[in-house]
């Protein structure tokens, strides 16, 4: 299959690519990056200061604290608050297995509550009944840059006497009811992984929260728990967002909303060419500005459409396959397939689809009409 656009005909979809985006921005990166080499500054370098206080602003939060990635973000914020051995942390089955790692690994016990069929987001309705005498701390993951539904979520906290976590990794610039994500919360995490809608060279991440407590501890935490150097009074990791990274994070922040933007129009324009197809496109809440991170939809033929797609040189995957509370290594916790049939059914049926600022519609009409073909192949 093809499709001809004036004398181009598109045969490939990358599923995102990042060369387009550097190469708009190719001057901006390259000069922060030589800037760095020439100071040799890689550890904690002014730069890194630079785009916390930037990244601070930009989240309306009171502080931001550099991270080497979005999974020990998440880590940092639960030794920050305490949690430890014990305690137990409520969150989202459907997610990547950084949130629940990084709650496992400070020996706490991850407790899932179901999603909704709609965002894909935890439902905040369940949660309250898996509250117990151990538990510290709620995490709600912003999936595909959609908000949870927050104020429930932080009513029942409130309540409980528990903390609120954010799990931000894929919804930098996204609102919930015009507060942005990172800033709801005790704590925001966020992950710079060069895939996200703003990433770093590698792996990068970063803490929000307006707690000077709490950036404090996070900033001894990071330097292995250390201050001043060499004195420990508790234990930390070596979690540094580099100086590179932070330098070339500067030149792309700026850059962010465009990108969002872009991204919104992006997925318009796949929902409207796609509402008649035999298939579930995203929603957004009422309440939530969308920044889609992906472009997820739903559909029964999941796995054929996939193979249909490849074969056509589109790039898909399935964000997530297996929900993490049916993951082998977390088999101790006792649940099992039927427990949360949400997230079972979802991760059965949906499919991501190329999205990046940059992808044309050309390209996005090649994978329209594809999926159109093999909707109308499959039911015949």
């Amino acid at each position: 299959m093809s499709s001809a656009v004036g004398e181009k005909t598109i045969t490939r979809v990358p599923l995102v690519d990042l060369k387009r985006q550097y190469h708009s921005i190719k001057g901006e990166v390259d000069s922060a990056i030589q800037d760095v080499l020439e100071s040799q500054a890689f550890i904690l370098g002014p730069q890194v200061k630079e785009f916390e206080n930037l990244f601070a602003s930009y989240c309306n939060t009171k502080h931001a604290i550099g991270v080497s990635s979005g999974t020990d973000a998440l880590l940092l914020a639960l030794k920050s608050l305490g949690i430890g051995d014990g305690d137990e942390v409520i969150t989202s089955p459907f997610t990547f297995f950084a949130t629940v790692g990084s709650i496992c690994n400070t020996g706490a016990k991850p407790v899932f509550v179901d999603i909704e069929p709609e965002s894909f987001n935890i439902r905040p309705d369940l949660i309250e009944k898996c509250i117990s005498k151990k538990t510290k701390a709620i995490i709600p993951v912003h999936i595909y840059g959609q908000c949870a539904d927050m104020d429930p979520i932080l009513e029942i906290a409130k309540k409980h006497d528990i903390r609120v976590i954010e799990d931000s990794a894929q919804a930098i610039g996204a609102e919930y009811k015009d507060k942005k994500s990172g800033s709801i919360g005790d704590l925001g995490c966020f992950s710079f992984f060069p895939s996200k809608n703003l990433g770093g060279l590698g792996d990068g991440g970063m803490i929000t929260c307006s707690s000077d407590e709490l950036e404090e501890l996070i900033y001894m935490l990071r330097i292995h728990g250390g201050k001043p150097k060499n004195y420990y009074s508790i234990i930390g990791i070596n979690g540094r967002l580099d100086t590179i990274q932070a330098a070339v994070l500067i030149k792309k922040l700026g850059h962010i909303e465009l990108w969002c933007e872009k991204r919104r129009e992006k997925a318009s324009y796949y929902s409207q060419k796609m509402k008649e197809l035999d298939l579930a496109t995203p929603e957004t809440m009422s309440f939530n500005k969308h920044v889609f991170h992906q472009y997820v939809i739903r559909t029964k033929e999941r796995d054929r459409l996939m193979e249909h797609l490849t074969a056509n040189n589109i790039g898909t995957a399935v964000h997530y396959p297996v929900p993490q509370h049916l993951q082998k290594c977390l088999a101790h916790l006792g649940y099992k397939e039927g427990d949360l049939p949400e997230a079972e059914n979802a991760a059965k049926e949906i499919v991501s689809l190329p999205i990046f600022p940059e992808i044309t519609k050309e390209e996005q009409d090649y994978v329209i009409n594809s999926i159109n073909n093999f909707l109308s192949t499959s039911n015949n």
